[in-house]
């Protein structure tokens, strides 16, 4: 068994040979979720074991992001020229490819415990080797597979003053436990490998993120690794998306603390808390709008209407870029700090940030400290900043410099001393954000490589079992845990949701696998056990399938993520439905209040038939306005357009690919039956560009001087397909 550790590699075969020789031919491989693979050791090892069949691999990972490339050909058409642009510097991830192509050698098997949404739907192997596990288990679960070899991608130390030190950065989530158990596999005698792969366009993260290097057994770096990463580039969000947003920024408590997860439905929050904090007048007049205050008197007990005075505290598994920008704006700066005396204290109001002799007399009457002073005291009080870091103690005395003074509080000489030249300004230490890995457009990661020492000091990348848990072996400390988390707004989206409670995310009642549990659970179940803290599911009312709308709040469901008895708070674009401690019928009468009307009726008779809710009960009319049109009125009536914008952070899609990608959403939707698909076709046959009105839209797509068959039909689809949404020529002035 191989013990030395350290060792560097620039050449990516050497590696490989060097895993081998420690472990085997038998490679049970753990990767980080989302953008840690180190891909240049990954696909190396995979192409090994393509061409030596003796090697038996089996990848354990999550997450495995590839360059979008579309199904149909006018979807390769529109996507090729976006995911050169985006990706295209980005190796590909072999084992991901061929998975996703159903071309794994024999000899390799790829098992995830979360699939990017949908991605998985209709490969059958991979729902077969799917791992379903809560994030909180996800090491451990790992282990149990038998994984001898971990391998990520680092951000090296030497260009932030921590020479001998690398960052996990995007991925400490499962990687701190992951070490510390193959570590402890290895001590009983079982060979193991460590891998890490540098990459410095991965941004820096101290703190528990940065550990020594020699914590790897070995290390590849290499000017081929120094890839860009992945990115997940700005979804429009919908004037449904953006109500759904803006229903939950009225449930976050100003002082509290939030969690939230990737996509449109996140976005849309964050979009909305910036609203609320920078232009409060703007806010409260949709608020006062949609008369909130009347409908759903929750938010006046739980929520708030005014900007963030006290701040928001992030603790969220993924920190998406949004966090970002709430902490630039001033809403994410409510610090919190490891010891569960001091955090109460500031959550109890006895101290704040800022530093005087009232705050060591408070930290003495909770016993925090003593006095006289000891070592044992100004050892932590310099560690919060509440005396200078320059302070030591000696032989029972304070030394600041050449001065020296009295460490006796009850001695007002020594009081104004220690006031005058010991006392530090503010607390220091504390962490505004608690994130166990991240994934975002470009843009994010560029503002995450220049954030100042300062800011970066203040994000603590760590294990998701200290984020998504209050109770485990290696963070016992639930008491800080619950102190930090005070006013918790746990915000999650799901599929689908039934009348009596239950949360669809993640499966089909087929058994097919969508996307993955993840963190949903423990998140869900932590509002319950958290004073004050409450699970908030942000869903869609209703979805297209198959070219028929459908209601996502539905009587039942043979799948469910989230059981019923677990319920809250659920949130549509028609407003907010409060679950906890209500009995079955009212869970369902509200459920059905912020149904869209157009499916209330039949959620109503079921309901009712099944015996859950009074047989006399009719709709309200104040009900029955749950449409799409109320959603344009309210837009149209309050200014919307200019305050909820489809991409308030930002996009990757050039003007033209927006008015194309709505085009082909519109023909995707219109063949989704037989008959839409022959009718769509017929009228494609006939569509022409007479005035050349649809010329660069055409030239995007490669269509503008057809050849064959298939490309000419192609041409005319897009062309009705712009008209079907009626899209004019000029794009430059496009608010899309």
């Amino acid at each position: 068994m191989a013990t030395n550790r350290g060792q560097r590699f620039n050449e990516i075969e050497a590696c490989v040979d060097e895993v081998i020789r420690r472990v085997g031919k038998t490679i049970r491989l753990g990767l980080p979720l989302g953008i840690g693979k180190p891909i240049r050791f990954v696909n190396a090892l995979y192409q090994r074991a393509k061409n030596d069949p003796e090697i038996d691999l089996q990848i354990f990972t999550a997450l495995s992001l590839l360059a979008p490339s579309g199904s149909s050909s006018l979807e390769k058409r529109f996507m090729g020229p976006f995911a050169e642009r985006l990706y295209g510097d980005i190796p590909d991830l072999q084992y991901a490819r061929d998975s996703s192509n159903n071309q794994l050698p024999p000899n390799v098997q790829v098992s995830e415990f979360f699939f990017k949404a949908g991605s998985a739907l209709k490969n059958k192997p991979q729902q077969r080797h799917y791992i379903s596990t809560n994030y909180t288990h996800a090491a451990r679960d790992l282990m149990s597979q038998g994984i001898n070899v971990i391998a990520q991608m680092v951000s090296p130390g030497e260009v932030h003053d921590a020479p001998g030190m690398v960052s996990l950065s995007c991925n400490p989530d499962l990687t701190l436990d992951l070490l510390l158990m193959l570590r402890e596999s290895e001590a009983a005698g079982s060979p193991v490998a460590v891998v890490g792969e540098i990459n410095r366009q991965l941004p820096w993260f101290g703190r528990d993120a940065a550990i020594a290097e020699d914590q790897f057994d070995m290390m590849f770096e290499d000017e081929s690794s120094e890839y860009p990463l992945f990115s997940a580039p700005q979804m429009a969000i919908s004037p449904a998306d953006h109500l759904i947003g803006f229903y939950a920024s009225t449930l976050l408590k100003d002082g509290g603390t939030l969690q939230l997860g990737i996509g449109s439905l996140g976005a849309a929050l964050v979009h909305s808390a910036l609203l609320r904090h920078k232009n409060n007048h703007a806010w409260k007049a949709v608020f006062d709008y949609l008369k909130v205050a009347e409908h759903f008197p929750l938010v006046e007990k739980e929520g708030g209407t005014g900007p963030f005075e006290k701040g928001l505290y992030g603790c969220s598994e993924m920190m998406v870029d949004g966090f970002l920008y709430l902490m630039q704006e001033g809403i994410l700066r409510r610090e919190v700090y490891d010891h569960a005396g001091l955090q109460t204290l500031l959550n109890n109001g006895d101290i704040d940030d800022r530093v005087s002799l009232d705050t060591l007399d408070v930290l003495r009457r909770e016993g925090l400290i003593g006095s006289p002073m000891g070592a044992r005291d100004v050892s932590w009080l310099t560690r919060y900043g509440i005396l200078r870091s320059e302070v030591e103690f000696r032989d029972g005395r304070l030394y600041v410099g050449e001065q020296v003074l009295d460490a006796d509080l009850d001695n007002a000489e020594a009081r104004g001393a220690i006031a005058a030249q010991a006392l530090g300004e503010r607390l220091s230490g504390g962490v505004a954000m608690h994130g166990g890995f991240y994934l975002g457009p470009q843009k994010f990661y560029q503002s995450l490589r220049e954030l100042t020492d300062a800011d970066r000091d203040r994000i603590c990348m760590t294990s998701v079992n200290y984020i998504n848990h209050l109770y485990d072996h290696r963070f016992g400390n639930q008491h800080l845990k619950a102190a930090q988390r005070i006013h918790s707004r746990f915000i999650n989206t799901a599929m689908m949701y039934t009348l009596s409670g239950a949360a669809v995310s993640d499966g089909l009642e087929d058994g097919r696998v969508i996307s993955g549990v993840g963190g949903q659970y423990n998140f869900v179940s932590m509002a319950h056990e958290l004073p004050g803290a409450r699970s908030i599911i942000a869903l869609r009312s209703t979805r297209k399938t198959q070219g028929t709308r459908v209601s996502n709040i539905v009587f039942n469901y043979g799948h469910c993520t989230i059981p019923r008895h677990l319920r809250d708070i659920v949130v549509t674009e028609y407003g907010i439905a409060d679950l906890r401690g209500q009995p079955d019928e009212q869970v369902y009468l509200r459920l059905i209040r912020i149904a869209d009307s157009r499916f209330q009726q039949e959620l109503l008779s079921r309901a009712q038939k099944a015996g859950k809710v009074d047989a006399a009960f009719r709709l309200p009319a104040a009900w029955k306005n749950n449409t799409p049109e109320a959603i344009a009125k309210l837009f149209s009536d309050t200014g919307g357009d200019e305050w909820f914008p489809a991409f308030p952070f930002g996009r990757d899609f050039t003007d033209q690919e927006l008015v194309l990608g709505k085009a082909l959403r519109k023909l995707k939707s219109e063949t989704a039956t037989g008959r839409g698909k022959l009718s769509t076709l017929l009228q494609a046959f006939r569509a022409r560009d007479e005035q050349g009105c649809y010329t660069e839209f055409l030239q995007r797509m490669g269509l503008h001087q057809p050849s064959g068959l298939r490309e000419k039909l192609d041409q005319r689809l897009v062309i009705h397909g712009l008209k079907l949404t009626e899209n004019p020529p000029d794009t430059g002035n496009s608010k899309l």
